[in-house]
């Protein structure tokens, strides 16, 4: 029997086939969720298109296509719709990002003409946490940012991301994006940090998305000066118990397979490796 497939666009009244799916893996896809779940699949407000793969007549696969392009619960077939659809409309996106498996695939179909990449992170690791470890107790200095504390949060954030992603978020629009971005977090009371006596930001941390399933902590730094004192583990632990107590029942993080240090630190706090992300950066 042949299966009839097609990819389309989805639209504001496809949202609950949407969640449906999403909802499938609440913690994988926690980040297109949160977002969805706010702003509903209107690309205008999403920042972006969602991509829906249909056999025979029902969605099965999603792939979110903005900033990043994101596959979710993709099969193999699902993948290549998706990477026709997205060769024939050109690269829009900084990054594709998603379970390792899916999102090698997308890149093999999509590296001859979107290639070359800036740089590949091949595994990733996704780690998880549903209670504290009883072996890191939390840094007591920890506490949400304020909002009239934007000028003391951002240099640590624009530091952050520069090293960890590779170029400065405040390049294109002047980082309006970004800081708007990081105030909407600092808002949100999601924003997490260390501030030492002279105002000078030692260690912190965001809960990024969030659902009512499962928030994802993402940003995680600590000032150079201050490295290999021992401040990360306590650190997140002290995030974990924010976002376990207010956030959601299940934390998750990804991170860089070759950041030994930083995979022991989480480790330590109570999070088990349960999966593989990668990413592809332009």
């Amino acid at each position: 029997m042949l299966t009839q497939t097609t990819t389309r666009v989805l639209e504001p009244s496809d949202l609950d086939a949407a969640l449906a799916v999403l909802d499938r893996e609440p913690v994988v896809n926690a980040f297109v969720t949160a977002r969805v779940r706010v702003a509903g699949l209107d690309p205008w407000r999403l920042g972006g298109e969602m991509w829906g793969w249909y056999e025979d007549g029902m969605l099965r696969s999603l792939c979110y296509a903005g900033a990043n392009l994101v596959p979710i619960c993709a099969t193999d077939r699902a993948v290549r719709g998706f990477a026709d659809r997205a060769r024939r409309a050109g690269r829009r996106c900084s990054s594709i990002v998603g379970p390792a498996e899916p999102t090698a695939l997308l890149w093999r179909l999509l590296e001859p003409s979107w290639g070359p990449a800036r740089e590949v992170r091949a595994r990733q690791p996704l780690m998880v946490a549903d209670r504290l470890s009883a072996d890191v107790a939390p840094d007591p200095y920890v506490r949400r940012v304020r909002k009239d504390e934007m000028d003391t949060i951002m240099p640590a954030c624009v530091a952050m991301f520069t090293e960890e992603v590779g170029v400065s978020p405040l390049a294109g629009d002047g980082g309006l994006l970004y800081q708007a971005r990081v105030a909407e977090l600092v808002g949100a009371g999601r924003s997490f940090a260390r501030i030492d006596e002279h105002g000078q930001v030692v260690f912190k941390a965001e809960i990024g998305a969030a659902t009512a399933d499962a928030c994802q902590i993402q940003g995680v730094w600590v000032a150079p000066e201050y490295r290999g004192r021992g401040l990360a583990a306590p650190g997140m632990s002290a995030v974990l118990r924010y976002a376990l107590a207010d956030v959601a029942p299940v934390a998750s993080l990804y991170v860089n397979d070759f950041n030994l240090p930083a995979r022991a630190a989480y480790r330590r706090v109570g999070f088990q490796e349960v999966g593989t992300f990668m990413s592809v950066l332009f």
